[in-house]
């Protein structure tokens, strides 16, 4: 091949329900695929399957709420023309939108009328597997085993007869209800009784989520998810399986949260703890079924190893999610393939079925050497799992870069040990995860290069296109640790991240590392000691959160049902000190969404205190009054709680691609980042509850995130006093290379109420530090921003 570009259009969005997740499946084809030698041409469908060509910045977006109504207001969507024009000018289309029109045929059949060639199965494949009561019709009438199972049609009247038939027939104690044509997590309901499974039918039609529901027996087994990858022979090859082990009691299923946020209530197991004969009829039945079905390039399977012994193939798509540490970057990794692997085998084999030339890529020496930079994340805290995601990313971003060459370190759950990661391993589902897949690494070696062989000689892998081998993570003392690293780029939150420890420890040892040194890092960490200083600095238009400190112990031993009368005296009182009628409690000294609750009564105040103090791992979602998510709590018990004036904001909603701002109190959360010492332009942040959650902050596809923020709700002149004021307060309280800064603006002077400061702030995916760095004058694109804040420490 000439050394011409080669073009992939990439779509995303679209009108399914799992469009923010299909934001993040196209970052991850963009940031692995761009090279010198491809280019990523982004489009954009908005719900209603409008298209606009975006900018590759817009790709770093939280959701396309972010950018919808900007994109209704100030672009013109293509016309259908233009549309298939701006698509014929690329040599192969990827689609990575998931759910209806992505999964259904829609899209495919689109590209396939215009004669657009693209990756992935075709129209007819993917109609044939989307609907999940005829998919699963289809593969028992092909002697596939599968459960029988029911399907409500919305305009039907039958709905409480077939149900009532159904669970009667068959005995069902539980059951699942689900859209037929949704994706696989999102809709889904888990039902004891028929009476619930008719009132969830009816919210899903209600919701017009879809206009056929499934019930279907809940299945006792074992839950697995399996990637099939076609190799250039045409012939489908099914990689290593991954178990997934959750907690199916209280009703619960592998929901939206589970499956796309590190969270302790599922763990992953790859390859799967079934005996080798389990996984080998899973892979052969998984290929089977991508024949019968007659698809192509790539897709990913659910199903269940039922304890009957057989093999149920429950969920079938034929586009998989392409998340950071997705299935499909996670099994090709057990493989050996790295993301940039997975991703060129895929469009490389799709090119040669369809006799498209590709572009060869041989490894390459650079000219410079690159100096070595040690990611360091994990470690025990509230924080962990967030850390994770900041970590590998910004790892798996530093691996593009021309100047440094990042490897990857987990700090162990005991904060003392520390084990360098194989690439495989890097990609782990949770902190306790890569804790137990480190320490059981010798004794599965064997068994582990066994399957990868088989696997590796089925899919005809060269040796250049498997990147990534296996190795044995190595074991450190955090001491020792460092005495290696040349550079420690701490990729850790909370805890002893961010406290000062382990910059104390750097410092003594004379180690060069990224963010501000030990003693901001302690003030940083104390939410009180920060509020105290800035007081001090007596910054004009900045002003802080009134607030009081209480020893945990204290309100552990008010929570008593014996102390009622003073804990209401408490809370009166505090209440009365704070002019406030509600109360936001938070720990002192950890992360900055870790254990925040809003609190509404002497009551909640001794539910909250009950729950931080007995070592639960978060706060049930709605628990407390507008609580929509779960809370994570920190894993010691802090000493020190907070109780602040809880702050009321103006009501900001994205809906039907328009800003609705009802304007209530002038006040609104923002967060800025900061480089260097200067402020970044500010992200207004919309809550779906009352309080950021932890979703909300780091997990792509969910939250809203307005970067920078519109003029109509903050004028030009106000976001220069705001972020004068904030390079301040980084300048007086000697942040160093990056920080955050968590506020309340008034909308209206200009004023900053602080929350808090981040010594280290999150990098993960998603975060609005690479939103606000790429919303510059000229774009701070991810990597050049992790360059930077190496730099800034004269590395």
């Amino acid at each position: 091949m000439s050394n011409r570009i080669f073009k992939i259009g990439l779509i995303c969005g679209g009108p399914s329900k799992e469009r923010g997740i299909s934001l993040n499946s196209a970052r991850s084809v963009m940031d692995h695929l761009q090279s010198e030698r491809i280019e990523i041409v982004p489009f954009y469908l908005d719900e209603k399957k409008r298209a606009y060509e975006i900018s590759p910045a817009q790709l770093y977006s939280n959701t396309p709420s972010d950018f919808d109504f900007k994109l209704a207001q100030s672009s013109k969507s293509l016309s259908n023309q233009k549309f298939k024009e701006a698509l014929r000018a690329t040599d192969i289309v990827f689609p990575t939108m998931h759910g209806p029109y992505g999964e259904d045929g829609g899209i495919q059949r689109a590209l396939e009328r215009s004669n657009i060639p693209y990756v992935g199965s075709s129209s007819t494949a993917c109609n044939l597997i989307f609907d999940k009561f005829d998919s699963n019709k289809f593969i028992r009438e092909h002697g596939f085993f599968a459960p029988a199972s029911a399907v409500l049609k919305i305009y039907h009247k039958d709905h409480k007869q077939i149900i009532d038939r159904f669970f009667k027939e068959h005995k069902i104690k539980r059951a699942v209800v689900k859209p037929a044509n949704g994706g696989s997590s999102i809709g889904v309901f888990s039902v004891t009784t028929p009476q619930e499974a008719l009132a969830k039918a009816e919210l899903l039609f209600s919701k017009r989520m879809d206009t056929r529901v499934v019930i279907e027996p809940f299945a006792q087994g074992i839950e697995f998810t399996a990637i099939i990858l076609q190799n250039k022979f045409g012939l489908p090859v099914c990689v290593l399986p991954t178990e997934i082990e959750t907690d199916y009691t209280e009703n619960q299923i592998f929901d939206f949260r589970k499956k796309y946020l590190p969270t302790r209530q599922v763990t992953w197991h790859c390859p799967p703890r079934f005996s080798n004969d389990v996984i080998e009829r899973i892979q052969v039945q998984a290929e089977q079924l991508f024949q019968l079905f007659g698809m192509a390039d790539f897709a990913r399977f659910d199903g269940w190893v039922m304890d009957s012994g057989d093999i149920w193939f429950s969920d079938f798509n034929p586009i998989s999610g392409m998340e950071q540490n997705s299935f499909l970057f996670q099994q090709a990794s057990r493989i050996g393939m790295s993301h940039s692997d997975v991703l060129r085998y895929i469009v490389r084999n799709a090119c040669h079925r369809q006799g498209i030339e590709f572009p060869s890529f041989k490894f390459l020496v650079s000219s410079f050497p690159k100096k070595n930079v040690h990611v360091l994340f994990g470690g025990n805290n509230a924080e962990r799992q967030v850390s994770l995601m900041s970590g590998t990313n910004a790892w798996l971003k530093l691996r593009q870069s021309k100047k440094y060459d990042p490897k990857p370190f987990f700090l162990d759950l005991d904060n003392k040990t520390v084990y360098s990661l194989p690439y495989a391993l890097a990609l782990s589902h949770t902190a306790e995860e890569m804790s137990e897949n480190c320490r059981s690494a010798q004794a599965g070696e064997k068994r582990l290069h066994n399957l990868v062989e088989k696997v590796k000689l089925r899919l005809a892998l060269k040796k250049e296109e498997v990147s990534e081998p296996f190795f044995l993570p190595k074991k450190y003392t955090l001491t020792d640790f460092i005495k290696q690293a040349p550079f420690v780029f701490i990729g850790l939150h909370g805890g002893m991240g961010e406290s000062g420890t382990i910059q104390a420890m750097l410092e003594s040892a004379r180690k060069p590392f990224n963010g501000s040194g030990a003693d901001t890092s302690a003030i940083c960490i104390d939410k009180q000691k920060t509020t105290l200083q800035i007081e001090k600095y007596n910054i004009k238009n900045v002003s802080v959160i009134p607030e009081l400190a209480v020893q945990s112990a204290t309100l552990a031993k008010l929570s008593n049902t014996k102390n009622e009368k003073k804990l209401q005296l408490l809370w009166n009182e505090t209440c009365v000190t704070l002019k406030t009628r509600s109360l936001i409690a938070k720990p002192a000294d950890d992360g900055c969404s870790a254990g925040v609750a809003h609190l509404y009564s002497a009551q909640d105040l001794a539910t909250y205190a009950r729950l931080i103090t007995s070592k639960a791992t978060q706060i049930p979602s709605n628990t407390f009054k507008n609580q929509v998510q779960e809370i994570e709590l920190p894993s010691e018990t802090p000493k020190t709680i907070l109780l602040q004036q809880y702050i009321a904001t103006d009501s900001l909603r994205v809906k039907a691609n328009r800003l609705k701002y009802t304007r209530r109190s002038g006040w609104l959360e923002i967060t800025v980042g900061l480089l260097n010492g200067n402020a970044l332009n500010p992200s207004i942040t919309i809550a779906e509850g009352e309080v950021l959650s932890v979703e909300e902050k780091f997990q792509g596809g969910t939250g809203v995130n307005l970067t920078p923020p519109p003029v109509s709700v903050l004028p030009p002149e106000l976001l220069l006093k705001i972020k004068a004021a904030s390079t301040e307060i980084s300048k007086k309280l000697n942040l160093k290379g990056y920080g955050r800064i968590d506020a309340f603006a008034n909308c209206k002077t200009g004023e900053l109420k602080i929350i808090e400061v981040n010594t280290l702030p999150a990098l993960t995916p998603s975060t609005v530090l690479f939103h606000q760095a790429l919303s510059e004058p000229k774009p701070i694109y991810p990597v050049e921003l992790l360059e930077m804040i190496i730099q800034s420490s004269n590395y």
